[in-house]
């Protein structure tokens, strides 16, 4: 068994299924075989029923079955789909079981080293021991290979067959469920490949400057730790738009091309799941190269060549939480620290100004302090061009001073030719225009500080308007994954057309960037005595209530590069709205910007 907790149903699952199961290997004469329950497959928290362990019949090489146990009676074609499928008594449509298991042994073979040259060692069968043939027919629609096979309790003679062509019923299975437990985790050289031919389709990047710089310390250092058992950290600091992850996606394209060990990781649900749909391009196999940084708990030391932490200012204090058994969080390590140890070449992109969660920590101070504790030769690479927001390196100082973040005081904007930034007096306003864009197709989002409640769904699954401001009422982005109505899920609102008409928080626009940018800013940030100053009391976010977890220092910090974030999402223009009244005069105040041969300027409405 891998050794996880589980709750209560997956327990009488086990009861009744388990004692199907091995009663049948008793009567294949597969005493000896290895059982391993619950596999956790490698950097994720997805976990198989059954691997069956043993040795080859004919070869005598290790051999390995993959069993998806299904308790269903009943299961049929989710419409005309092949990949999904409904179940008797279950609400929804699922993952064809077929399809599920052949995903599974396919990501043990990317996935451990164990199987570099042995391909065909692992088999998968789903084992659906309470139904008959009649009542699942459909399934067998899809036409199954040696990693997808499906059996029912009428086909048992048929499963016991198949198990004892593949397990020798003469050989014990536990040096090779020994191998298999203590394989090395790492992507196969066919994944690369595979994944190099997928990202090279579609990345044309020219890097240019200290984005090149960047990109060839990282290769400069994969060629010393190929030459010696040399290990160093690359850490590439940069605004927004700076091209951190330009450098990330060509770094990932140019190692998988040359066959390297390498993994991308970001610490945003949002972002890895964009990368995983656009990147990936659909491709289950490369999406496999975009992971999570709490995905590398347990992962050996280098145990993959080259890890591309990107976003990196997400970097949390540990990868435990609430949730996790209190021995494990005694013994957790810092984050950093587990990243740090996982590759030969760690590398960190990231902008100390946008650590916009407690608890996050991801800054260069911190990362290199970590580095040199274990003695690690740490370069260190500033990125100054700027990408978004028109190029405009203007704009983005601007914006540091605005928000004091530092040293600077708030001056006044006169525009330099590149980027257009303008204050709305109400949020009508603000929408019409940025829908104006939207209409012709210049893809625009509007964002807020979190200063208001978040909802559930409606019972009729419509979203809750909870961002209201006068008359004017919209809903944030959906919670989850997926759509509500006609809104994308959040993981996509920044990058799907349906996203315009709900207002984005920080945690979904982080990452991302569109063409026209709007940005409320709620009550807890006001300008006083000319300049902002944070209110924390008027956040929502439930992170912040208590003050003995966040400091009012702290919170006023993370405040400040929430709104960083927010207004230097935009890479043609910006346009503001405040819910204050004495912060829309202070801003109209700030931005006098020459358009044509008039100078705009219009005080704010009282």
């Amino acid at each position: 068994m891998s050794g996880h907790g589980v709750g209560p149903s997956e327990r009488r699952s086990w009861e009744r299924s388990l004692s199907i199961l091995a009663q049948d290997l008793a009567d294949a004469g597969l005493h000896d075989v290895e059982v391993l329950l619950e596999y956790q497959l490698p950097l994720t928290s997805r976990r198989v029923d059954v691997v069956l362990a043993g040795s080859h019949p004919k070869t005598g090489d290790d051999s390995f079955v993959v069993v998806e146990l299904k308790q269903w009676s009943a299961a049929g074609r989710y419409e005309d789909s092949d990949e999904l499928v409904n179940v008797a008594h279950t609400a929804g449509p699922r993952l064809h079981p077929g399809l599920q298991v052949a995903e599974y042994c396919d990501y043990i073979v990317d996935f451990l080293g164990l199987f570099v040259d042995h391909q065909d060692a692992v088999r998968g069968a789903v084992y659906l021991h309470n139904a008959v043939d009649r009542d699942v027919q459909e399934l067998f629609e899809r036409p199954a290979d040696e990693r997808s096979r499906i059996f029912t309790k009428e086909r048992r003679g048929a499963f016991l067959a198949y198990l004892r062509a593949l397990l020798d019923v003469r050989e014990p299975g536990a040096a090779a469920a020994d191998r298999f437990l203590k394989s090395a985790v790492r992507p196969s050289r066919q994944l690369l490949a595979y994944a190099a031919r997928e990202l090279n389709e579609g990345s044309f990047f020219t890097l240019l400057d200290e984005q090149r710089l960047a990109y060839e310390l990282v290769l400069h250092a994969v060629e010393r730790a190929r030459r010696g058992d040399h290990k160093s950290v690359v850490v590439v600091s940069g605004g927004p738009g700076s091209g951190k992850s330009v450098i990330a996606l060509s770094l990932l394209s140019e190692l998988a091309r040359r066959g390297e060990s390498v993994l991308h990781a970001t610490g945003s649900r949002s972002f890895t799941m964009t990368l995983r749909k656009y990147a990936g391009k659909g491709s289950g196999r490369t999406q496999k190269l975009f992971q999570y940084f709490n995905s590398f708990t347990s992962t050996d030391r280098n145990g993959i060549e080259v890890l591309i932490c990107d976003e990196a200012h997400r970097i949390r204090e540990t990868s435990v939480n609430q949730w996790t058994r209190k021995e494990v969080r005694q013994a957790a390590r810092p984050q950093v620290d587990e990243l740090l140890s996982a590759a030969r070449v760690p590398v960190f992109l990231l902008d100390d100004h946008q650590v916009v969660r407690p608890g996050e920590q991801g800054n260069v101070e911190i990362i290199t302090a970590h580095a040199r504790a274990m003695d690690l030769e740490v370069s260190l690479v500033s990125l100054h061009d700027q990408f978004r927001c028109g190029g405009s390196e203007a704009y983005g100082e601007w914006v540091l001073d605005l928000l004091s973040l530092e040293n600077g005081r708030p001056s006044v904007w006169e525009g330099d030719g590149r980027v257009d930034l303008r204050v709305a007096q109400s949020p009508q306003e603000m929408e019409a225009f940025l829908f104006a864009k939207q209409s012709m197709g210049e893809n625009a989002r509007i964002t807020a500080g979190y200063c208001w409640p978040w909802s559930d769904p409606h019972e009729d699954g419509t979203l809750v308007e909870d961002v209201t401001i006068g008359d004017w009422s919209r809903p944030w982005n959906v919670r989850g994954d997926r759509s509500v109505g006609g809104a994308p899920g959040s993981p996509f609102w920044a990058t799907d057309p349906n996203g315009f008409g709900q207002v984005g928080c920080v945690y979904t626009a982080q990452g991302f960037e569109y063409e026209w940018s709007g940005v409320i800013i709620g009550p807890d940030l006001v300008a006083r005595d000319g300049q902002l100053v944070t209110n924390r009391a008027e956040s929502k976010d439930p992170k912040f209530r208590s003050t003995k977890t966040v400091s009012d220092e702290a919170a006023d910090r993370l405040i400040r590069n929430t709104y960083k974030v927010l207004l230097t999402r935009g890479m043609r223009g910006t346009i503001l709205y405040s819910t204050d009244p004495e912060t829309r005069r202070f801003l109209s105040d700030l931005i006098r910007v020459q358009r044509g041969l008039e100078t705009v300027y219009e005080p704010a409405e009282d």
